[in-house]
């Protein structure tokens, strides 16, 4: 007997019967199909695979869809072929379902029509292709090809893929992986084959929390029994509405879809962005289609919360006669007191079984006594008896029989038998071993919990399960979760039931658990993130943990209602992953169906209550059901409770190139009116342009000018010209010209701050015995700029005697200032049309800036007094600090459009503009000579090598997170940052060499500087500062007070024996002074303000900008020097 039979035979009594129905949930009815029509589609998709199929053999066909109207018809039509069906999520990541394929050999593939781009973008470059179409279905037949070798070979290339990706991913959060592999325990007997023809109903992969996913093949023979059984248990009839709550990918799924289709009753099918809104689920489910039984894991459950379960779930009159749960540990007894009307007469069972042994290996019914509100609270929940067919063993870790006592579950049975993996043959009564651990008495068993959950702490064994059932216990807590931090820390996450007071919560625990099972921290979140399977992910969980230790301090001050909605559609685009769409957003998209997900969602909320500065009441459940609008006007509402402010379409979505008064834009360029009068001055100057992370731009240079042994090449970063003096704070002039001054002197010498470097290996054998200097900071000026200054700044020295050294940087105020070096008097200052975050970057004749802006316009002003000579419209905002090419001339700037531009300033022309394939381009351009090469990077992950005369791209490299640091590199490599906490290092043929892992996100760029040829300096958000060597080897690393955002600078002191140290600053406002060479402090200073900007040094003083709307400039003195032994 299998699958398709039963329903075939169903439906042969039923046929005008209603077997489906899928409900939008939008306000339109929904739509159902009988037993007839279901079967009658089903048979065309039959048909239609059977003459384009070609199985030898056994057949498996994949099917990526969404659930829908025709689900049950495109699954039975798969299994009457005869074939196995293999569900592949649209949602999954690429990497995991290329693997899924790849690893079960699927030689065919079913695709949605509408869901065929996304098939194809998502695994482009893995597989060729061709493809048949039954239009009237719905579907799309993809035949895969590739050989056997291919599939292996490639198949374990994404498992090692995979198994990294875990591994990176979880030790940034701390989490150890230990795959684990079921062991087979078998009896006497015969064996089954997998390649039996029409054995096989199904394939999935495991979930792969424990390690990689394991592909699991379903033969009929087991999984019919376990429908047949609860068919049985559950008293199925004609008249029941079955929910299909879980996803295809998870084997319950089989079990609702076929007890419903199998036994004459309805299936309904909600799209899955409404099971993640509680309101409009329960409505579905028991107001408009009176659903009689649903299967659930205990969160999906929980996530109605206490109010919506015991009012409609569970109320005295109810639709629903029977409820299911498993999957995960059965909820403590007293969460069913308070959620069960006394007057429900629904039937509750808990289930247990293993995707490895699908689907359900044993049942219990919670005896209705025990809901009696005089019924003892401590009762515990067994799994019950096994299933038809189903053999369940305790052993002890010797193998040995249990029982009574502790032991862990086998499962088997001499039909109830998968294949895992590679398997092709397996012995009848093969016994698989599950990791969970019961508890024997009075032939009972009662659930422990996992052997992973299993710890060690004080010295003492504890299983976490057993802090989750006691915090369930609490009348305070609506639902909850436990994480071993880093394995060190355990970390309790409460849903609250209204105010919870974390200090008696813990005092409640105290009386309940052992001291060493009480938390070391509670955190509380809105509702726990969930899997695809509807368990808990613990995974999200440790990185909600991680962010919450390194949570962003943002600038809550909001200017208005403006800027509300700009930054909501800022962090609307970064949370779904749209920042690389250019286009706005519009007033009515709503959350979950422009890509959204639980664990997005909330995710986004925290961001908004970050954004704002204070928790916004009943925010999940409106960016869950509403529109983006909706969501703004309940932010409004709370922050300005007592005003009626509403989005302002002409002021708050107006086109931000109409901003530009005065201009004429024309196609791709703009251009001023009065540019005609305005002259190039001829030839070169000699000067020297120096930027963020040691980026050392000179020509026409004599070695006076350089100083001596520093002469500069032409366009190539020469040694930095920056010495430190040893002098005296009260010997040096203050300078006072128009400017504000701070006497502020702050000395951190290397005694205070050794405590935060941490050494890794002796750098080199000279450096055991140095003498370090002690620096002291002072502000020697500051220049308002009325906004906040990210922007980091730029100087030019001229080697003209009469012209003093200018510092170039602009700010949010829209402003572009030139302020002297030494005085701190502004020269000019300049408004351009927007916001500019935007570094400057000098013209290959120095008679030029060319900044980016909000705008959208690139900007070149001539440097002497900020005169527009020309600007550049791309088609969205410029936050790309431009580069210019020394042999050429040619400047090369990003845009958010998905473009880099390269601009003949001279010219006024474009030369070429490059298409970055779907990302933003955030960070700057970077060239590199030999050989000629221009760098760029996109938040869409992509790091591309590109010609700079053609703008061909030679190489590119994918990530797969944003890249917002911008690439650095020397004449053998270049290294970037990502935001998923690595530091890639590719050679310049685009082969990457290593990459090097941090706690946190790298938005920091790489300083590589020549004054230390073998060393890369960047920050993280995990508060350090790292160098490494150019083979990725960590030398040492510096913990900063804060997140360090920023790019390192190096420079040089010719006092004690030139010693080479590093400015960095870290978002709180620290400016640090580090030994380059050792990563002790030398000095530190404290800004009043966040730093995003990076620090610049030249001789003895540092400039960098604040988000107290200030550019600082800061005198470095040494004030003595100190003997050091060692590191």
């Amino acid at each position: 007997m299998t699958l398709h039979d039963m329903v075939a035979q169903a439906a042969s009594l039923h046929a005008g019967r209603k077997a489906v129905w899928f409900d939008e949930c939008n306000g339109r009815p929904p739509t159902s199909y009988t037993y007839a029509t279901v079967m009658k589609l089903a048979m065309e998709l039959t048909a239609f695979l059977q003459k384009y199929c070609d199985p030898q053999g056994k057949c498996e066909i994949g099917l990526y869809c969404y659930p829908g109207i025709n689900l049950p018809s495109w699954i039975l039509g798969i299994l009457q072929v005869p074939a196995a069906y293999c569900p592949i999520d649209p949602d999954a990541p690429p990497l995991l379902s290329t693997y899924f394929m790849r690893k079960s050999n699927l030689q065919y593939i079913l695709v949605e029509n509408d869901k065929i781009e996304q098939f194809r973008t998502s695994h482009v470059g893995w597989f060729s292709h061709s493809c048949s179409t039954i239009e009237h279905i719905g579907l799309t037949l993809f035949q895969m090809s590739w050989s056997s070798t291919d599939v292996n070979l490639q198949a374990d290339n994404m498992k090692s893929k995979l198994e990294a990706f875990r591994v990176i991913g979880n030790s940034q959060l701390g989490n150890s992986v230990c795959p684990e592999h079921l062991e087979l325990k078998t009896s006497e007997g015969g064996y089954k084959d997998v390649g039996q023809k029409c054995s096989i109903a199904y394939i999935l992969h495991t979930s792969g929390t424990t390690g990689t996913p394991k592909i699991v093949r379903v033969p009929h023979t087991c999984i019919v029994p376990n429908i047949q059984h609860l068919q049985s248990i559950f008293e199925i009839t004609q008249n029941d509405v079955l929910f299909l709550a879980s996803p295809l990918t998870f084997d319950p799924s089989v079990v609702e879809l076929f007890i419903a289709l199998t036994s004459g009753a309805s299936i309904l099918i909600l799209p899955s962005a409404v099971k993640m809104m509680p309101v409009e689920l329960s409505a579905a489910l028991f107001v408009h289609h009176h659903v009689t039984v649903l299967q659930a894991t205990p969160t999906l459950l929980r996530r109605f919360g206490a109010h919506i379960i015991k009012s409609t779930v569970l109320s005295a009159n109810t639709s629903l006669r029977v409820l299911a749960l498993g999957g995960e540990a059965f909820p403590v007894l007293n969460l069913w007191k308070s959620w069960k009307h006394k007057e429900n007469k629904t039937s509750i069972f808990n289930l247990y079984g293993i995707t490895e042994v699908s689907s359900w290996a044993t049942c219990y019914r919670i005896p209705e006594e025990v809901f009696s509100s005089d019924f003892r609270t401590d009762f515990p929940v067994p799994l019950g008896s096994p299933l038809l067919g189903t053999t369940v063993e305790i052993r002890d870790a010797n193998g040995s029989a249990v029982l009574e006592g502790v032991g862990q579950i086998f499962i088997g049975g001499e039909e109830r038998i998968c294949f895992l993996d590679d398997e092709i043959i397996v012995p009848q009564g093969t016994m698989r071993e599950t990791g969970d651990f019961v508890r024997v008495q009075n032939a009972e068993m009662f659930f422990l919990g996992r052997k992973d959950n299993q710890i060690k702490r004080h010295g003492k064994r504890f299983n976490t399960e057993c802090l989750q059932q006691a915090a369930e216990d609490l009348c305070q807590v609506e639902s909850c979760a436990v994480t071993w931090y880093q394995q060190e820390k355990l970390i309790l996450f409460v849903v609250p039931r209204g105010d919870l007071e974390e200090r008696k919560t813990l005092q409640e625990l105290q009386k309940r658990l052992p001291t060493h099972g009480i938390p070391d921290e509670l955190v509380q979140i809105k509702a726990l993130p969930l899997t695809s399977h509807g368990k808990v992910d613990i995974s999200e969980l440790n990185k909600i943990y991680h962010y919450h230790l390194t949570s962003r301090r943002r600038d809550s001050k909001l200017s208005g209602a403006e800027e509300l909605w700009e930054r909501l559609q800022y962090l609307w685009k970064s949370v779904l992953g749209l920042l690389g769409d250019s286009g706005g957003i519009s007033k009515d998209v709503v959350f979950l169906y422009s890509g959204g997900d639980s664990l997005k969602a909330l995710q986004f909320c925290d961001e908004v209550e970050t954004l704002v500065g204070r928790d916004v009441p009943g925010l999940l459940e409106v960016i869950l059901s509403c529109s983006i609008e909706e969501v703004y006007k309940h932010i409004l509402k709370t922050l300005f409770p007592h005003e009626d402010r509403l989005i302002n379409d002409d002021s708050v979505l107006k086109r931000k190139l109409s901003r530009n008064s005065g201009e004429e834009i024309h196609g791709k360029y703009a251009k001023l009116k009065s540019e005609s009068c305005l002259k190039i001055a001829p030839g070169l100057i000699s000067f020297i342009a120096l930027s963020r992370g040691n980026h050392f731009f000179s020509i026409n240079l004599t070695e006076s000018f350089l100083q001596p042994n520093s002469a500069a090449q032409l366009g190539v970063e020469s040694q930095q010209p920056s010495f430190l003096h040893a002098v005296s704070p009260s010997t040096t002039e203050s300078h006072v010209q128009g400017h504000e001054t701070d006497n502020r002197t702050l000395t951190i010498t290397n005694k205070v701050n050794k405590i935060g470097c941490c050494s890794v290996q002796q750098i080199h054998a000279e450096h055991s015995h140095v003498t370090t200097a002690e620096v002291t900071l002072r502000t020697r000026w500051k220049s308002n700029t009325r906004k906040c200054v990210d922007a980091s700044p730029l100087l030019i020295i001229s080697s003209k005697d009469q012209v003093s050294a200018s510092v170039f940087v602009g700010s949010h105020s829209h402003t572009m200032q030139a302020i002297d070096l030494d005085t701190g008097e502004v020269k000019w200052e300049k408004n351009l049309g927007d916001r500019i975050e935007s570094s400057a970057c000098a013209s290959k004749c120095g008679n030029f800036i060319v900044v980016g802006c909000y705008d959208g316009l690139v900007y070149v002003l001539q440097s002497s007094d900020g005169e527009t000579y020309w600007t550049f419209a791309t088609e969205d905002t410029v936050k790309s600090s431009a580069a210019v090419d020394p042999s050429s001339g040619l400047v090369y700037i990003g845009s958010h459009d998905q473009h880099v531009y390269a601009l003949d300033i001279y010219e006024k022309v474009c030369a070429w503009k490059l298409h970055c394939e779907g990302g933003a381009v955030f960070s700057s351009p970077c060239l590199s000579s030999f050989p000629h090469h221009v760098y760029a990077a996109t938040l869409g992950g992509l790091l591309l090598a590109v010609h700079p005369v053609t703008g061909n791209k030679i190489w590119k490299s994918f990530l797969g997170k944003p890249l917002f640091s911008s690439p650095h590199c020397n004449e053998k490599c270049v290294c970037i940052g990502c935001v998923d906490g690595n530091l890639y290092c590719y050679t310049h043929s685009g082969e990457k060499v290593w990459q090097f892992c941090t706690n946190g996100p790298v938005f920091s760029s790489p300083c590589i500087s020549s004054l230390t040829k073998h060393e890369v300096f960047f920050g993280s958000h995990d508060h350090f500062i790292y160098c490494c060597n150019m083979e990725g080897n960590l030398l040492w690393k510096f913990k900063a007070s804060s997140r360090v955002y920023g790019t390192p600078f190096v420079f040089q002191s010719d006092d004690s024996g030139n010693t080479v140290l590093l400015a960095v600053v870290s978002t709180d406002g620290k400016v640090w002074i580090l030994n380059a060479r050792s990563g002790t402090a030398e000095g530190a200073d404290m800004l009043p303000g966040e730093v995003f900007s990076s620090p610049i040094v030249w001789g003895t003083k540092l400039v960098v900008g604040c988000r107290n709307d200030y550019v600082y400039c800061l005198d470095l003195y040494v004030t003595g020097k100190k003997e050091q032994v060692g590191y």
